[in-house]
């Protein structure tokens, strides 16, 4: 297939037989816009559809560019994901975009799940309680970074270490430890998601390290964020490169 016949397919597979409303007024950009997308970043490198997905749905709530969210709610319905990855991988978003934004992908989510009958609530992933929340949060971001998290938390300034507990509790404790997503899987959103911020160079870093260490690869995470670029454009896209051939050099 030449990148036309495969833009076609994966655009099929994603929203059905529709034809962007956009379409009429601009379609040479929507051509431009297909055949880039899903004739050719689609096809890079392992990831399925399903993770594509994900890590579009996360990006598209850090830009909160919503419009496009709610059509890739959809999408990410219709290649398989369940309502809880798709929801999880929203609230992953919370501890890097704070919760005005986060909110606001919610309840664009909640609309599509909604029309689509999806019965909300949806069932509990809470796997902390008040009394633990800390202690499993610092397990697992020691997990994902290593002995350095003890470091970093035994230097920090007296009149600072309640940011360490709150990174502990809040953003491990509270979010990486909720089922429907595995450790990989979130780690790899958490790039994506720090990836597409200006600005986060240094948390990038930090991510690409911690990817590793739960192992997702260097190809895994090229990947990755290749797939980010139509989303975030060439400036974010390759600062993050860059921060990954830092940790990981050739």
């Amino acid at each position: 297939m030449n990148r036309i016949e495969k833009s076609q397919k994966i655009y099929k597979e994603l929203f059905g037989d529709g034809v962007p409303a956009a379409y009429a007024a601009d379609p040479e950009f929507q051509d431009i816009l297909s055949r880039f997308i899903f004739g050719e970043v689609f096809y890079q490198g392992g990831l399925d559809n399903k993770q594509r997905e994900l890590i579009t749905v996360v990006v598209l709530a850090a830009n909160q560019t919503l419009p496009q969210l709610k059509a890739h709610t959809h999408a990410a319905l219709n290649v398989g994901l369940t309502p809880v990855e798709i929801k999880e991988a929203i609230y992953q978003c919370a501890p890097y975009l704070g919760f005005p934004k986060t909110l606001n992908a919610i309840t664009e989510v909640n609309e599509v799940f909604q029309a689509r009958n999806i019965a909300l609530p949806l069932e509990s992933q809470k796997q902390v309680e008040e009394e633990n929340r800390l202690d499993k949060g610092l397990a697992v971001q020691v997990e994902i970074f290593g002995d350095i998290i003890t470091k970093i938390r035994e230097s920090a300034p007296s009149n600072q270490k309640h940011i360490q507990d709150y990174l502990s509790a809040f953003c491990f404790g509270d979010f990486y430890t909720r089922g429907g997503l595995d450790l990989q899987t979130r780690e790899l959103l958490t790039l994506c998601i720090v990836s597409s911020l200006g600005g986060c160079e240094s948390q990038v870093k930090a991510h690409v390290q911690g990817n590793l260490n739960v192992g997702n690869d260097k190809a895994r995470m090229i990947t990755a964020i290749t797939h980010c670029l139509p989303y975030m454009g060439f400036p974010r896209t390759l600062n993050a490169l860059s921060c990954v051939n830092e940790i990981i050099p050739a």
